[in-house]
Order: C-alpha cells, then structure tokens, then sequence
C-alpha cells in the first residue's frame, strides 16, 4: 500500500482536477487564467490539471482569446463527447427516448408505439428504440461511456430490487424486469419514477423555473405527482411521494376491485375511467379520453358532464396538496391534464375546496417531459460517475 506521505500529492492532484473540469462544466469556455482566478489555484497547477483533464478526453481546447496586446489564450471547454446519456420513457402506449452529450445537448430523439403487452417484449422494443437513438445520433456505443435512465411508471422497492405500483405495465414488477434492463442497458441503469423526472424537466426547463415549490400532477393513463420543495424533488421515505393514484374516495365512488389494483383515484379518474363513464352516459363508437373531450367541446352535454366530473375529482386531489404543501403552482401534464380547457374548469373547481388557489398552469414540455426528466437527471448522474471515477483512482 502507498503511504500516505507519498499519497497525499496525487491526491491534491486529483482534487485540483476535479476542481477545474467543474469549472469548467459550469462556465466555459475559460482560459487558463480565468480559471487559476476562480479556483485560486496558481497558474502552473491549473496548467497541470488542464494537461491530465485534456489527454483524459475531459476537456478540448475550442478557440482563443486575442489580449490587448496581441497574445491569445486557449479558451478550454467541456467535452461533450466524453459521454452520453440515453434517457428512455415507459408508456403503455408509447416509448420515447434521446439522447445527448455531456453537454446537455440533445443528439437524437425517436418516438415508437408499443406493440406488446408483455414485459420481456417491452424491453426488446426499448433496446431497439435505443439502437435508432444511437444511429441517429452518430454515437458508437461500444466507444462511448453511456449512462442510461429509465422513466417508468411504479416505485423501486429495494428488498426486491423490483418496481411496484406500476399495475398499468403488465408483468413489469417482476424483478426480472429490473435484471433485463440492467443487461441490456449496462448495470449503472438507472429506474426512476416518470413522473417525478417529469417534474425535474419542468423545474429546469419548464414553468417550475419561476418558483421553488410546486407539484407537476400528471393525469392521463394513470395518476401521480412529483412534489419540488424549495427547489428539490421530494421523494418520501419509501421514494413514494406523489402516488397520489391511492387517494381515497368515499365508499362507492369506484369498484373496490379496481381501487385495489391502481389506486381509488387512479380508478376513478384515469382516461379509462373517462372511458367508461362516457359509455355509461350512452356515448359510443371507438373511444378515447382524447375524443370524450373533443365531443365536450364541441357542445356534447353528455361528454361534458363526463369532463365536469373529472374535473372535480382532479380539483379534489389537488385539494389535499394544497392544504398540506402551499405550493406557489401547480402544473399540469399527461394526455387529460393537458386537455384544452381542462386546467381553467380545474381550477374553478378547486375553489370550491380551498381559500387560497396558486396559479394552474400546463406542462410546458407536453409529451416530451418524462424523456426530458431522464436526461437531467442522467446528465448529473453521468457527472457524478465521472467524478467518482476520478476519485478511485486515487492511491490509498
């Protein structure tokens, strides 16, 4: 073993390294002096750490500064090649997935219907949709360092290392399902809940920039919430904040059976719940949730009932996250939340309910959001992998 006495310069070393890509991943391009006087390193040691992050494929020189008098600089940025991160959305009717460097930027991004119910099946259909994502993207798989997240409905239990809640993807709690990804994939894969990366995307990219705290409530095939409290994702105890799916309704609200199986909200005021209540009302041919609105605005009082009342059970959710939360907004997604008309008759209901309303709004990242989640959360994962890689190569 190294001693410590011999050990403690490459360990500097490797700190100062960190140090710098840091900076610059944060503020590139930067020129040598620029980040001697951020990190208050002296120049020769941000040159040394400049010369490993570079010959390591960390950092690239990308242009030059011209000094008054006529001397440059080498401007040193990120490079986005140094790894990928591929970012997957689990539907029941639809995957859809990207990819982008490093850098953050978005090098392809496919979508595809699925074509089977089975969970074995579903993974296939995802590593081809991954495939075209790589081609389309000009990315080489086997030569690139790539972190792969999975948005899927459902929450992680560890003592299974299996998902649970997801009753809407037959055969996914399997944990046979989790040990499939991981081997196709890579086992640094990661499974996170679709709806709270969707509220990540909207905290960084979408309406949830303008506030600290607010809840991103998708409603569409199923129900959930992901919570952003004072500018974090709130998971819970058990990574289960936000299934709001298992609010309960009052005694005949929902079939118990169903209420079991998804939730009594989930049950009650999903779009197959839209579905069969509009049959009830005597609505027929081949229906969807998308089309039981479209007929409400077009004046069907039938529909409209229908719509009235989901409206009113959203409103109600809701409630219960305003009392407890206070959130500055609350944000709306899935194929039902972003129903034209439908967040305004929410939020007339919600008054109903609760003396102080926050602000409504619809998912800025329409049917993009989960996909967008996964590659900001990848992104900081990817970074932490590299970081720790650095750090375990330094000497005991």
């Amino acid at each position: 073993m190294t001693s410590l006495h011999g050990a403690r310069p490459q360990t500097i070393r490797s700190l100062n390294e960190q140090l710098t890509l840091d900076l610059v991943r944060q503020q590139g391009p930067l020129a040598r002096a620029d980040l001697a006087r951020l990190s208050g390193l002296s120049k020769p040691t941000v040159a040394q750490a400049l010369t490993t992050l570079e010959r390591d494929a960390l950092v690239e020189v990308t242009g030059r500064r011209t000094g008054s008098r006529g001397r440059t600089a080498a401007l040193y940025e990120l490079r986005r090649d140094a790894g990928f991160v591929l970012g997957l959305d689990v539907g029941r009717e639809y995957f859809r997935g990207a990819i982008a460097d490093l850098g953050g930027s978005v090098r392809a991004k496919l979508n595809a219907r699925a074509r089977s119910t089975g969970a074995r099946r579903r993974v296939s259909e995802l590593a081809a949709l991954a495939d075209d994502l790589f081609r389309a993207a000009a990315v080489k798989r086997s030569r690139s360092i790539v972190h792969t997240v999975v948005g899927s409905p459902g929450v992680l239990d560890p003592a299974r290392d299996a998902l649970t809640m997801a009753s809407n993807l037959p055969g996914w709690e399997r944990p046979a399902v989790l040990t499939e990804l991981r081997r196709v994939f890579g086992r640094s894969t990661v499974v996170e809940n679709d709806v709270d990366v969707a509220a990540l995307a909207e905290r960084d990219h979408g309406h949830g920039r303008e506030v600290s705290t607010f809840a991103f409530v998708s409603v569409g095939s199923g129900i959930g919430m992901g919570l952003v409290i004072d500018g974090k994702l709130h998971r819970g105890a058990h990574g289960a904040a936000g299934e709001i799916a298992f609010l309960p309704l009052a005694p005949g609200e929902v079939d118990e059976r169903e209420a079991r199986r998804h939730g009594a909200l989930e049950a009650a005021a999903s779009s197959a719940a839209v579905v069969r209540a509009a049959r009830a009302r005597g609505l027929d041919g081949h229906l969807t949730a998308r089309r039981v609105f479209a007929s409400a605005a077009e004046g069907d009082e039938r529909a409209a009932v229908v719509v009235g009342h989901e409206a009113a059970l959203v409103a109600r959710a809701l409630a219960s996250i305003v009392a407890m939360i206070d959130p500055e907004l609350l944000v709306l997604g899935g194929g039902i939340g972003r129903a034209p008309g439908f967040a305004a008759a929410v939020a007339s209901e919600l008054e109903r309910h609760v003396p102080f309303v926050p602000e409504i709004r619809v998912s800025a990242l329409g049917e993009d959001a989960v996909v967008e989640g996964c590659l900001a959360a990848g992104t900081e994962q990817l970074w932490q992998r590299l970081l720790e890689s650095r750090a375990d190569q330094r000497p005991t």
